[in-house]
């Protein structure tokens, strides 16, 4: 491996530390590339060092490696200085990758400082929850002796047991006063942003390249919420146009409604869960981190709970209709479609059916299934409004989720005022898509794209780019 000597090119950095620090995690956060490399518990996970790209407009401005983690810091800074005073720190590094030990003895630690010489700078990865031992501070002073520019990455400071500010008086014993506070589990909201520009600030030959990294995320996060947000409303839309036809006969029938109810249920599941693995994809996780779990008591299945009747309570609450109103499976309905009823004893259960006087165009099938007696049911607000609740909520969570996180994603309702305001506002406006059954985006079927279809997309999505703006301040 050649050591860098200011040659144009990508900025190479080095990501260094300790055993199990974290490296291999705060970098599937800045690349967000969930599958880089293995994250674990067990120490000295990572063997070997590994490169990744961060590309900006398709030419890489920065190229990272993760490094193997130091085991034996203290025996090795013992080495270092029992070589001839003569040398300087550098060359005693030199001397000890030349030697026998770098494929002996230190041949883990060879690897770290072989490639730091081969870097323009350094990040240096500290979990902060570790209490300084010594063979930390042997650490910092081996990793000085490469001559390269440091950027010390407090991880884990969220931790009840984080020691940060005992870390931050050692960095600066060593010279090293600039750090930045990032969490790879749960990532501080402009943190990376902040990284690249202190590295800007410790690099000033390569500030060009990284303000240009910076202007880059601004522009990736702008582009992702607006794409997040234009996901939720699509899906929001297609399950406020779901419309279902029954005949007379099947209502009647106490096992032909229950088909029915599942059916609907599954279909609309069946939507929901796609935009949630599109909104996973656009942040680059795996389908399998997010369980839309909308109160503890869901066993893992959160479709279900969309209609849970203790959900649909807290959500009568949260619309201010009190807990009784959609609250019971079973309860019943008066649906006004067209003029008709389906009269006071018929119990359809778990929310589908309300709200059908909202919108009754399309008046040719309407008359034909007066004729024919046929009902049609839709989904009801309450379901709506969980379901908008949860889609925003789990955008608000992915936004400061990193990509080294590996419990699951739990969602709950969050009934603020300003938060109420907003739900009964896109519940307004999704009420223009009760007469367009056309609007549902359907398995299987060819989709509409017609232009006032796309207009409450855009004006819908608007609203939930606000929403999740506000969150991320």
């Amino acid at each position: 491996m050649v050591e860098r000597t200011g040659v144009a090119g990508p900025i190479n950095m080095a990501v260094v530390g300790h055993t199990n620090a974290g490296k291999t995690s705060l970098l599937r956060t800045l690349t967000r590339q969930v599958r880089f490399g293995q994250v674990s518990d067990q120490p000295g996970t990572t063997r070997h060092v590994e490169g990744i790209d961060l590309d900006v407009g398709g030419q890489t401005l920065l190229r990272y490696f993760d490094t193997p983690g130091l085991e034996d810091s203290v025996a090795l800074q013992y080495h270092l200085k029992q070589m001839p005073e003569t040398l300087s720190p550098p060359e005693r590094v030199r001397a000890l990758l030349n030697g026998p030990e770098a494929h002996a003895a230190f041949e883990q630690e060879a690897k770290v400082l072989r490639q730091m010489l081969a870097s323009d700078a350094a990040i240096y990865v500290i979990d902060c929850r570790e209490p300084l031992l010594p063979k930390y501070r042997s650490e910092i002073e081996v990793l000085n002796s490469c001559a390269r520019p440091i950027m010390p990455v407090l991880n884990f400071v969220r931790s009840e047991h984080s020691r940060e500010p005992e870390w931050r008086e050692a960095l600066a014993a060593y010279g090293l006063h600039a750090a930045v506070r990032f969490d790879a589990v749960a990532p501080f909201v402009g943190a990376e942003r902040q990284l690249y520009e202190d590295l800007s600030v410790l690099m000033r030959q390569h500030k060009s390249t990284l303000q240009a990294v910076q202007v880059d995320l601004d522009r990736q996060a702008d582009e992702r919420q607006a794409a997040c947000a234009k996901r939720v409303a699509d899906t929001l839309i297609s399950a406020a146009a779901m419309r279902r036809e029954i005949t007379p006969e099947a209502l009647s029938d106490a096992r032909a409604r229950q088909s029915f109810v599942d059916a609907f249920r599954a279909e609309l599941v069946e939507g929901v869960r796609g935009g949630v693995h599109d909104l996973l994809q656009m942040h680059g996780f795996e389908r399998d981190d997010a369980r839309l779990e909308v109160l503890p008591w869901t066993n893992d299945r959160w479709a279900s709970d969309l209609f849970n009747p203790e959900t649909l309570a807290t959500v009568g609450r949260l619309l201010g209709k009190g807990a009784a109103a959609g609250a019971a499976v079973g309860f019943t309905l008066d649906l006004a479609l067209a003029g008709l009823s389906l009269g006071a004893g018929t119990a359809l259960g778990a929310a589908i059916g309300g709200a059908l006087g909202q919108g009754l165009g399309h008046a040719p099938r309407k008359l034909r299934n007066r004729f024919l007696g046929i009902e049609e049911l839709t989904l009801d607000n309450d379901v709506l409004v969980v379901l908008a609740d949860r889609l925003i909520h789990l955008c608000q969570v992915l936004q400061a989720r990193g990509h080294a996180a590996q419990d699951t994603i739990e969602l709950r309702l969050a009934p603020s005022s300003a938060h109420r305001k907003a739900l009964m506002e896109l519940l307004d406006a999704l009420q223009r898509a009760r007469a367009h059954p056309e609007w549902e985006h359907r398995s299987g079927h060819p989709r509409d794209h017609s232009a006032r279809r796309e207009a409450l997309s855009r004006a819908l999505a608007l609203n939930i780019t606000s929403l999740l703006a506000s969150a991320g301040k």
